[in-house]
């Protein structure tokens, strides 16, 4: 016999599809702006960065040029974090965000738990919004040092080596294991750190954020190696970000990848030498 849903079972369907949706959509746009984004920096044209480009080099081939940054470059680069953060984040929070939701409704079932949802989603983007400040203000910093090129690569070797290493090492820290047991107990995280209210919604999103930005930071870092804007690393570093948070042996494969960034620096410094 076909079993019949609980009035209750049917509105936390609705509730799961309605925040499902609205994830998809906000990574979606994220992931659009990103994929414009590169493929005009393909192409030499960095005007959504606010960076000029010259002409040069033979046969009037376009080449970049590094160019004092302003206020509207700064932004342009601060919005080009944000959203690169957004997009690689907010799938592996998914989950945390849906139990929420569900918390909610069973919690208060005659109140609608999609505008706490929405500040808790709030509360934990802001949070990589602060990183994104960071980042911008380091990018900034080594390009003027020549460390990155116009394209958003690394220049220097040792500034490889050193991002690496420093992230290798961080993957075995106590501080990264405690964040990451929070970012992968959604159920944990709710119960130990529970506030009422909007208010309080806002607050947990953000103190999820902290854990996660614990837990991610030093991967992030990795893109001012391969490139602020290559799309392969975003994507395998997103990739990377939700098999560490999701998966059972998640702890595990985020010792692993300590010892692999070392090894992958250590190679880095030997072909310098040696090459």
């Amino acid at each position: 016999m076909a079993t019949v849903s609980s009035p209750l079972e049917a509105v936390l369907h609705r509730d799961r599809a309605i925040v499902v949706s609205v994830l998809v959509l906000l990574t979606t746009i994220a992931w659009i702006y990103l994929a414009l984004t590169a493929s005009g920096m393909a192409r030499g044209d960095m005007r959504l960065m606010g960076i000029g480009v010259s002409m040069g080099g033979m046969h009037g081939a376009m080449s970049m040029s590094a160019q004092p940054w302003t206020v509207t470059t700064f932004l342009l680069m601060l919005v080009m974090w944000w959203v690169m953060m957004v997009g690689m984040m907010i799938p592996s929070a998914a989950p945390m965000i849906l139990i929420y939701a569900r918390v909610q409704r069973k919690k208060l079932p005659d109140e609608n738990p999609l505008l706490r949802c929405i500040l808790f989603t709030l509360g934990y983007v802001l949070m990589w919004l602060g990183f994104s400040v960071v980042a911008t203000l380091a990018q900034w910093r080594l390009g003027e040092a020549t460390l990155l090129s116009p394209a958003m690569a690394s220049t220097s070797v040792y500034l490889g080596v050193t991002v690496f290493a420093v992230a290798g090492l961080y993957q075995l820290t106590p501080l990264k294991q405690a964040c990451l047991v929070n970012c992968r107990s959604p159920v944990q995280f709710l119960t130990e750190h529970r506030h009422p209210g909007n208010t309080g919604a806002a607050w947990m999103g953000i103190h999820h954020g902290l854990f996660c930005l614990g837990c991610c930071w030093f991967l992030m870092a990795l893109l001012f190696v391969g490139g602020v804007m290559n799309l392969y690393w975003i994507v395998g570093i997103a990739t990377y970000v939700a098999v560490e948070k999701v998966l059972p042996a998640g702890q595990r494969v985020a010792k692993i990848m300590g010892a692999v960034l070392m090894v992958w620096g250590v190679g880095l410094l030997v072909s310098q030498f040696i090459g």
